[in-house]
């Protein structure tokens, strides 16, 4: 996985930094840290997840965190995507309802860094993510209970 700088600019919320060295920053502070191979840490440098080559991401304890592609990615209990990154970089959430909403843009994720785009994303939602039964996944963006770093 490539990793070039780019950045998400969320409305409401602080944007998200990928630095080359892969530290990705919210509101400039550090949250994780990924690298070429697909590992992630946290901001203690810990292990946190890694993404494997079929597009898996496992935390640790072998916890499903979700599948993660080039321009999409699903929540552990589904590969049905809940988000893409769309050719000019808005960030397109969807909800179980079928509803469709943009989230921000990323700015320099076009060619060979997109997936590492995705991949913070994706790490960035399941911040977020909860399970409410019986109407299925749900996720949010700002305050939540769930995967923490």
């Amino acid at each position: 996985m490539f990793i070039t700088p780019a950045r998400w600019e969320r409305p409401d919320d602080d944007s998200i930094e990928i630095q080359p060295n892969g530290r990705v920053l919210e509101g400039g502070h550090l949250r994780f840290v990924i690298d070429r191979a697909g590992r992630v840490t946290d901001d203690d440098y810990e292990p946190f997840a890694v993404l494997l080559p079929d597009g898996r991401l496992v935390g640790t304890d072998n916890t499903a965190l979700g599948y993660v592609g080039v321009n999409n990615a699903s929540p552990p209990v589904s590969q049905q995507a809940w988000l893409s990154l769309k050719n000019d970089g808005q960030v397109v959430f969807y909800e179980p309802n079928g509803d469709r909403s943009v989230h921000g843009v990323w700015r320099g994720c076009d060619g060979p860094g997109r997936r590492a785009c995705t991949l913070v994303t994706q790490i960035i939602v399941m911040r977020n993510y909860r399970v409410m039964p019986p109407s299925g996944p749900t996720f949010g963006v700002g305050v939540g209970v769930g995967v923490g770093f």
